[in-house]
């Protein structure tokens, strides 16, 4: 698969026909060009927790996730460029593998099926006492890279962002991504976080727990009142996926970019913002996860 090269990733504008004039201006931070597959904030996520493992002297890597996860399927391909060996622990029973998961065991990934009651004890300690016991050497990394450093490589992202952005917009899966980008940018750059599901509190709570209080006032989280759900999608999704490859060249992942964008063209819609502010969305990768939907997109 080839290293990650950072240097990859390029600010791409918008056309100014996509919104209109409602805003001065919108880019795109392609972070989905870093790699195929560790793409994304997932290497940025991942790249402090997989070089403490190796400066430590772990031999495996430990994570979680579900059937459909970029993050399990990151972890696996980078721990194996890593030398390391890599566990990964799925939330529920699965008849077949996902086509995720058959990835994630071709890079050599060990999976493990918990129930979904069992799974969410995963933050406990007796869960890492029990990991331990049967595996060599771990290094447990949370879901979505949900740590310290996460956080910190997540701040790293900052360098390719000007400070003449007024809003700053990324999806959210754990918040791990936003709040070390709100920890690390001015305060006068407002985030805006887009989360693929009903419910916003639990992301809410981790954000404000790992940003200094002068940046609390400085984020605000968008749920996704569209598409019935995380993972979900319909006709209408898949529609706007396909209208903004063609208006923009670039592809969008079903489960987390694609919302971000439905959800950002409503709020230009709905006259969010003021005409003169700039706007840089984050391309957050994982497009590996439109295999489900592959035969309906037109790129």
């Amino acid at each position: 698969m080839g290293i990650i090269d950072e240097r990859k990733a390029i600010i791409q504008p918008i056309r100014k026909a996509w919104y209109q004039g409602k805003v001065a201006s919108i880019d795109m931070l392609r972070l989905d060009l870093l790699h195929p597959v560790i793409s994304g904030n997932k290497w940025y996520k991942l790249r402090l927790n997989l070089a403490y493992a190796t400066d430590h002297g772990f031999k495996t890597i430990v994570t979680f996730g579900g059937a459909f996860s970029n993050h399990l399927v990151a972890t696996a391909c980078a721990a194996k460029q890593f030398g390391l060996a890599s566990v990964g622990i799925v939330r529920g029973q699965q008849d077949s593998l996902t086509p995720t998961l058959q990835q994630c065991r071709e890079y050599g990934m060990e999976l493990l099926f918990v129930t979904r009651e069992d799974y969410r004890n995963r933050h406990q300690p007796q869960w890492a006492e029990n990991l331990a016991a049967h595996f060599d050497e771990i290094l447990i990394i949370p879901e979505g890279g949900a740590n310290e450093r996460g956080r910190k490589g997540a701040e790293l992202i900052s360098r390719f962002i000007d400070d003449d952005y007024t809003h700053i917009a990324t999806a959210v899966g754990t918040g791990t991504t936003l709040a070390g980008l709100r920890q690390k940018l001015p305060a006068h750059q407002h985030m805006l976080g887009f989360v693929p599901m009903k419910d916003t509190t639990e992301q809410q709570h981790y954000i404000i727990e790992h940003i200094s209080e002068d940046k609390r006032d400085s984020f605000t989280l968008i749920p996704d009142t569209h598409f019935g759900g995380f993972g979900k999608w319909n006709d209408t999704l898949i529609s706007f996926m396909n209208d903004f490859y063609r208006d923009t060249t670039i592809p969008l992942d079903v489960v987390y970019t694609s919302k971000m964008m439905y959800n950002l063209r409503e709020l230009l819609d709905q006259n969010y913002f003021s005409a003169h502010e700039r706007i840089l969305c984050i391309h957050s990768g994982g497009l590996q996860g439109n295999v489900s939907v592959e035969e309906k997109l037109r790129w």
